[in-house]
């Protein structure tokens, strides 16, 4: 009996030996970045090289495994953020990457940097390839000052006072943009109450200015015609002025509330914003929980959400859902005033 137990223990052990000397063992695989291989130590942005481009040298991303095509993006972020919430700002299949400089001005503005200010940015080099499982490979960053120049531009507006806002001509916020500084005002009018009249008008005060209200026909204006009026209810209105042919259009685009999963109406129904006459903006304050929202207007067809740019909304596709990472009490503001870079904050209270 001694000798059969003995037989019978070689006889289990052996396969468990076999099996361990039968494993493979995983294959590591070293990655290096790309890195900028020239990066200048200061750059002052000038207004009169907005359309010029910054070349960028970079060196070769090593996957570890031979790759075909590999796609290399210089990506900046503020500095000490830890490339949190990084921005692209160009892009090549070659390791020469060039930068357009306006692009660059505005995404570092973007980042807290103060016109004709030098401050610091943090540069890497993202490298991705078409072949399949292989994840993303970021070189070390690099700190570059940059001195930008300011994006304010004195555009051309035309004030629009109504009821809405108390007649006030003088509300510098309730205005229309001319944005190609020519005669035609294009922006959205937010007319949620009152009697859904008004005016357009050149100047801050009545009697000193020409103002232009209903002209002869339908679409058209004249000078110190009567009160224009909504005839399609409440809500925001997109409209656009040519004031050399005294021609306006209108067109309502809903009443803007917030939707989604961190607020009381979820994903089917948008809680209604309210109007700041003074500053020109929707808002709420609303006791919200951990989730998402967008702005939208009773259908998918015109929403916003977040964009790679920080307060700056992104519409309908290119809008990703705001996150709520916690519960509490939120003001949220909407603001169209620049039709072209509409808006947003989210301040838990």
């Amino acid at each position: 009996m001694r000798v059969f137990s003995k037989l019978l223990l070689i006889v289990f052990a052996l396969p468990l030996v076999w099996s361990c000397e039968t494993l493979d063992e995983p294959r590591l695989i070293t990655q290096t970045g790309a890195m900028i291989t020239d990066a200048p130590s200061n750059l002052v942005l000038t207004r009169e090289e907005a359309d010029d481009f910054i070349v960028f040298n970079v060196s070769s991303v090593d996957f570890g495994v031979s790759v075909s095509e590999v796609t290399y993006t210089i990506q900046i972020d503020a500095a000490g953020n830890n490339f949190a919430a990084p921005v692209a700002v160009g892009s090549s299949p070659t390791t020469t990457v060039e930068v357009n400089i306006d692009e660059l001005n505005r995404r570092a503005v973007a980042k807290g940097l103060e016109a004709e200010v030098a401050g610091n940015i943090e540069f890497r080099v993202s490298a991705t390839t078409t072949r399949a499982g292989l994840p993303t490979v970021n070189g070390d960053a690099v700190t570059i000052s940059i001195t930008p120049y300011s994006t304010e531009v004195e555009l051309p507006f035309l004030r629009v006072p109504g009821d809405y806002q108390g007649w006030n001509p003088g509300n510098d916020n309730t205005i229309i943009y001319s944005e190609s500084s020519d005669d035609v005002y294009e922006g959205f009018v937010h007319i949620l109450s009152g009697s859904g009249e008004f005016k357009f008008i050149t100047g801050p005060a009545w009697g000193d200015f020409p103002d232009f209200g209903v002209g002869a026909t339908a679409g058209m204006l004249s000078e110190g015609g009567g009160n224009l009026k909504i005839e399609d209810g409440f809500g925001t209105y997109k409209v656009k002025v040519n004031k050399e042919t005294l021609t306006y259009e209108k067109e309502r685009v809903g009443i803007w509330g917030i939707i989604g999963d961190a607020t009381p109406g979820g994903w089917d129904t948008e809680t209604p914003m309210t109007f700041d006459r003074d500053e020109n903006i929707l808002k709420i304050t609303i006791d919200l929980v951990p989730g998402a929202f967008k702005f939208r207007t009773q259908t998918w067809d015109m929403n916003y959400g977040m964009s790679s740019e920080e307060g700056v909304a992104g519409f309908n596709n290119d809008g990703a859902d705001i996150p709520i990472a916690e519960a509490g009490n939120y003001t949220i503001t909407f603001d169209l005033k620049t039709p072209w870079e509409i808006r947003y904050s989210v301040t838990k209270n």
